[in-house]
């Protein structure tokens, strides 16, 4: 069976000193760095929003990180301004090993809608075009390892079931906002619950 290695969101953003910094992502880097030799297939994803974007607190006068408002007809949490094109911020981590990475996936660039998963927007109003290149490789299993465990691992974890791929996720890669205590194993617990395996990196 072909299984690709998805590295979601490793951007120094989302690393500690970052504008949305994820507790101890840095952790995880070398862990992640190890595990691809032992893909033939390792791609990425990353966050590459507009300054404009409508998920940006900043852009809503008055508002703070954390609140929710409606964007476009979805619910969205307003988050501070992160990983906006051509930003260090929006750049991989140096430490980061990018040589097996054979293609880069954005996402969040339309200013009217988040996008959380690697695969689609929150609507699922457009594609990445991750799906579509897996399975003309013909992988069938994917591995899942990033940033951040309880938002865009989870939703790339759970619409790479939807789409037919056996879906794992490597618990110790990655790492969570946490934005409401417990996030993290509410995260795995739901996962699991859609088909998702949990495992830990030494069973890759």
């Amino acid at each position: 069976m072909r299984a690709a290695l998805i590295l979601v969101d490793i951007q120094n953003d989302f690393l500690p000193g970052g504008a949305l910094a994820v507790p101890e992502g840095d952790e995880i880097v070398p862990l992640i760095n190890k595990i691809q030799a032992q893909f033939d297939l390792v791609l990425a994803t990353q966050d590459h929003h507009p300054a404009n974007h409508g998920s940006f607190a900043a852009n809503h006068q008055g508002r703070q990180p954390g609140d929710i408002i409606d964007l476009d007809g979805l619910s969205q949490i307003l988050w501070p301004v992160h990983c906006v094109q051509g930003s260090h911020g929006a750049a991989f981590s140096n430490d980061l090993d990018m040589k097996r990475v054979t293609k880069v996936f954005t996402k969040g660039e339309n200013p009217n809608i988040d996008s959380y998963s690697g695969f689609f927007d929150n609507g699922k109003r457009q594609k990445t075009g991750l799906g579509d290149y897996l399975k003309e490789r013909g992988v069938e299993r994917v591995y899942i390892v990033g940033l951040a465990t309880d938002y865009c691992v989870k939703f790339t974890a759970l619409d790479a079931v939807d789409l037919g791929f056996e879906t794992c996720v490597i618990k110790d890669a990655t790492r969570a906002v946490n934005l409401q205590s417990g996030d993290f194993e509410k995260s795995l617990s739901e996962m699991e619950r859609a088909g998702v395996k949990v495992i830990e990196s030494i069973d890759v």
